[in-house]
């Protein structure tokens, strides 16, 4: 019997052989796949476009007929795990989990304790929240249901702006809460934190003003949070005691941006005049200027260190907008040429009737109302109720002046003296304080005669005039 040849093929080989006969066959039907599935499609093209035409003529008898289902081109999402082998398959698309679209929450998670106040842009309340019983502010933004222009720009505005301010005295809005009935535009409310006092409640209740050193910590967080809002080009556009709040532990906020806006640099050249509450209105406004900035603001702060000064006592109270001119002529003296240049230009400047120099007086009385205010103090003051807008301090140069580096220095905000919550208890009671402006209001002023207003006298010829409007 012959031997086995030891160049023989085994049963490895074998298998070799035959695991290369099916790999290779393998490889034939998939390319025959592939070339009968590109078949298909070039089948496919060429009776689509063999239709085309056929479609292109029944055109004008399709017009009222819906549109043809669109085409899925995302996979659905797949319930089982795919197999890595698989290399037949085609790739899947991959899919990101995306969120909702901000849609806000329901009023009904608050629970509404007591009014505060109402103002020319909405009524707010305290409310307590009711998963986590946090004390909250709500306020309830006033929109007009029969106006069909939507929610007015200004409530977008302070919605918008709160929403970017993130400053230790700048009050924080949470979030945007909407009523159950949601076809009711009006039904839209700010959350916003909650802060125990206002200026103004507490400069009418206490029984002493305020001391000196904390006057200085009053007005150097009020011009910390303005310099914020000025860098971010914000005009507040309506500070007022009022519209400060202060906490429990000395700290001031501001609040209430019904009518602060955005601004560029330069700002534009059609800004509403009727913008500050009167008392606390720069006069540039008050002449109808239409181009202004953040000196605007800077007058408020001159007029609120007065008033805190005086110990709750407004400094410039005017009845209307000419005695409120004749107000800031008699403590600021009588503009000129020298000066305020240029403040003739201003549109209700022309009207104006104002004593000789050759007349005498006329000066800055702001020494004499505060006699026993240092002189850095004067200083500070008398830069911020400057005529010329352009002559006050910036909220950065108020925050390095001297006044604030002399004894007595700012109290910690930590020893600040507590005031119990009217705001917790009960609805606010206030005299009476001129509102804000209000859209679409007008004043209609005559000629005015200011030359007699150091005599204590006050003209007003009636016949030709001038407005002020919305812009």
């Amino acid at each position: 019997m012959a031997s086995k040849s030891r160049w023989a093929n085994d049963d490895e080989d074998a298998q070799l052989e035959a695991q290369r006969k099916r790999e290779k066959e393998e490889k034939k039907r998939a390319k025959a796949e592939k070339a009968r599935q590109l078949d298909g499609q070039k089948q496919a093209a060429a009776a689509a476009q063999q239709r085309k035409p056929q479609a292109d003529d029944q055109d004008d008898d399709n017009t009222n007929r819906p549109p043809s289902k669109r085409r899925r081109l995302s996979p659905e999402r797949e319930t089982q795990t795919p197999d890595p082998t698989d290399t037949t398959s085609k790739p899947k698309l991959l899919r990101f989990e995306g969120g909702t679209f901000g849609k806000c929450r329901s009023v009904e998670n608050y629970d509404k304790l007591n009014d505060i106040e109402e103002g020319a842009y909405g009524w707010v309340a305290r409310a307590k929240e009711r998963d986590t019983g946090k004390v909250v502010a709500l306020k309830r933004l006033k929109i007009d249901p029969k106006d069909r222009s939507g929610l007015p720009v200004t409530g977008l505005r302070e919605i918008q702006i709160l929403k970017d301010c993130d400053h230790r005295n700048i009050v924080k809005l949470r979030e945007v809460v909407v009523g159950d009935d949601t076809t009711k535009i009006e039904n839209i409310f700010l959350v916003l934190e909650f802060l125990e006092h206002d200026l103004k409640s507490i400069l009418e209740s206490q029984p002493q003003p305020f001391l000196a050193s904390e006057v200085k910590t009053l007005l150097l967080q009020l011009a910390s949070g303005l310099s914020y809002l000025h860098a971010h080009y914000i005009l507040h556009r309506d500070l007022k005691t009022s519209n400060l709040l202060l906490s429990n532990r000395g700290r001031l906020k501001i609040a209430d941006f019904g009518m602060a806006r955005y601004v560029g640099d330069p700002p534009p050249a059609n800004l509403t005049a009727l913008v500050v509450t009167l008392w606390y209105r720069a006069p540039e406004l008050l002449l109808g200027a239409a181009r202004y900035s953040s000196p605007v603001d800077l007058w408020s702060v001159g007029c609120i260190f007065g008033e805190l000064l005086a110990g709750g006592e407004p400094l410039l109270q005017g009845t209307n907008e000419v005695d409120e001119l004749t107000r800031i002529f008699a403590l600021c003296g009588v503009p000129s040429d020298e000066s305020w240049p240029g403040f003739r230009r201003l549109p209700n400047a022309r009207s104006l009737r104002l004593p000789p120099k050759s007349a005498g007086g006329g000066g800055n009385t702001i020494r004499g109302r505060f006699p026993m205010l240092t002189a850095a103090g004067v200083d500070l003051l008398s830069g911020l109720l400057a005529l010329d807008p352009d002559k006050r301090p910036s909220a950065d140069e108020v925050l390095a002046h001297e006044y604030f580096r002399q004894d007595p220095r700012p109290k910690q905000e930590a020893m600040f003296p507590t005031y119990p919550s009217k705001a917790g208890q009960e609805r606010r009671r206030r005299r009476e304080t001129p509102l804000a402006p209000t859209r679409g209001r007008a004043v209609e002023l005559g000629a005015v005669d200011f030359s007699g207003i150091f005599e204590g006298r006050e003209k007003e010829e009636k016949g030709g005039g001038f407005s002020l409007r919305m812009v």
